[in-house]
């Protein structure tokens, strides 16, 4: 309880010597200034008029909202391992040969997930300078989509190993070891067959939960039983076991997924956090632990084992320098309604800060960047760099200064000196389209930013996309 009463007198101090400041806006100018309502008639009547027509036919829809960079991905890898599906099947290649497979394509899926390696992936796109032709660097801010990897990889893997194990039955012969390799073989699949149910969308959404369980826990088995599996295999081989094993791809890709399995989980940490309760709906949760740059984020838990959440974090050292960066947290379940009910003293966190989907707009000179709600938690990640590029804010929120605070908004200034705040308390949810067409050709941008609830995020994104605006939003699987 002291140490309650401290944590909460020293943000009380803070917050005073920040009111103080002259640097600070007023907060009644502020919310006469900057908050935008429809009475002004400077900014939202004539928004229509504004517009760019979309573009018709069936390609837009074709293009923009079923053929997307992840699906094209996705089938860009299952045609690829078809071809190959195909090819082995008539040439009748050994049972080996459709593990090795179904080992190549496990690999790819878990280390496309991997933090380092995702890392590496948005450190790459960051070497693309920002004179390089806008055509390139718009498709190299597709980088985000690299789920479909992932994905498509995980069900190529889980149909070479069904393959695997339709022949292990058609071939089988009664004897020990040939029925504790049938018995493997059909535990695995149904592992594999239960990880990719449990990542179907639909299912996804309604019990996040249990297929954050299934997809951990599933494939620590899938990984685990491949061992035995393998060592089976090997121990029917001559001249030795060993020599067998060192021929065959599955035994390394093996030790390199069980390398990357364990490399997260040994940095798992219970770390100190100060939170900051800026109104029933959001908290603020400073750290010191580690620094995190432009676009990065943790994964946080209140018990190691079961769920983990997300979040973008961005850099307290202009508000706050007694801590390295934090992040916003608002209501939108039972964990976070927790979190903001019970400020955590100590939470947990996983492996290190993470890139994430915003880094891709370091590419650019000039963008829009449009939010709703605790989406502009994320959105301050982009103040982790000085060399971000110039950018106009537009964010439609309920009564942001109850809410959120006058702190966190002048963060928002910090991006922008003048952003649009839209306040549904008093006016109402606005077409965020329009206004974001107006500010994307007054404000002369290369791209459009969009970070909201999945619903709005995709389809103002594919809205824009159809007139042909450049615009990009965090997707499922990103």
């Amino acid at each position: 309880m002291a140490e309650k009463k401290k944590t909460t007198a020293h943000i009380t101090e803070h917050e005073r010597t920040i009111s103080q400041s002259s640097t600070l806006c007023d907060v009644n100018a502020l919310s006469q200034s900057v908050i935008i309502t429809k009475s002004n008639d400077q900014i939202l009547p004539d928004l229509e008029k504004q517009s760019i027509e979309p573009r018709t036919g069936w390609w837009p829809t074709f293009r923009y909202a079923l053929f997307t960079t992840y699906r094209r991905l996705f089938s860009l890898i299952f045609i690829g391992n078809a071809i190959a599906f195909i090819t082995i099947m008539i040439r009748q290649a050994p049972l080996l040969d459709l593990v090795n497979a179904a080992a190549v394509n496990l690999c790819v899926c878990g280390l496309a997930r991997h933090n380092l390696i995702v890392n590496a992936l948005f450190a790459s796109v960051q070497n693309i300078p920002r004179s390089a032709p806008l055509r390139l660097r718009r498709i190299a801010c597709k980088v985000f989509h690299f789920g479909g990897v992932h994905s498509g990889c995980g069900v190529a893997a889980c149909i070479w190993y069904a393959a695997f194990v339709g022949m292990s039955t058609y071939q089988y012969e009664p004897s020990p070891k040939s029925t504790a390799v049938l018995v493997l073989a059909y535990f695995i699949l149904a592992l594999l067959v239960a990880i990719i149910i449990s990542a179907y969308p639909t299912l996804r959404f309604k019990m996040h939960d249990y297929f954050e369980l299934t997809h951990r826990f599933a494939g620590w088995s899938v990984i685990l039983l491949f061992w035995p599996l393998l060592l089976i295999f090997a121990s029917q081989q001559q001249p030795s076991m060993g020599a067998f094993l060192v021929r065959q791809p599955t035994f390394w890709i093996i030790i390199i997924l069980t390398l990357a399995i364990i490399h997260p989980w040994a940095m798992v940490r219970r770390v100190k956090v100060t939170p900051e309760v800026l109104s029933t709906h959001a908290i603020r949760l400073h750290f010191d632990y580690t620094s995190v740059k432009f676009g990065q984020g943790i994964s946080l838990s209140r018990h190691p084992l079961r769920d983990w959440h997300s979040f973008a974090g961005f850099p307290d050292k202009f508000d706050t320098p007694d801590s390295k960066f934090s992040l916003v947290v608002s209501k939108a379940g039972d964990w976070t309604s927790d979190i903001i009910q019970n400020p955590p003293t100590h939470i947990w966190k996983r492996g290190v800060p993470t890139t994430g989907f915003g880094h891709v707009f370091k590419l650019y000179n000039r963008m829009i960047l449009i939010t709703t709600g605790s989406g502009i938690g994320p959105c301050l990640s982009f103040l982790g760099d000085d060399d971000r590029p110039a950018m106009k804010v537009l964010w439609q929120t309920r009564a942001p200064l109850k809410t959120y605070g006058q702190r966190l908004i002048d963060l928002v200034h910090r991006m922008d000196s003048n952003p649009v705040i839209l306040d549904t308390s008093k006016d109402g949810r606005v077409d965020m389209c329009p206004v974001a067409i107006k500010l994307y050709k007054d404000f002369n941008a290369e791209a459009v930013c969009v970070i909201s609830n999945p619903k709005m995020t995709k389809q103002l994104v594919y809205d824009l996309e159809c007139r042909g605006i450049p615009a990009f939003g965090p997707i499922f699987d990103s």
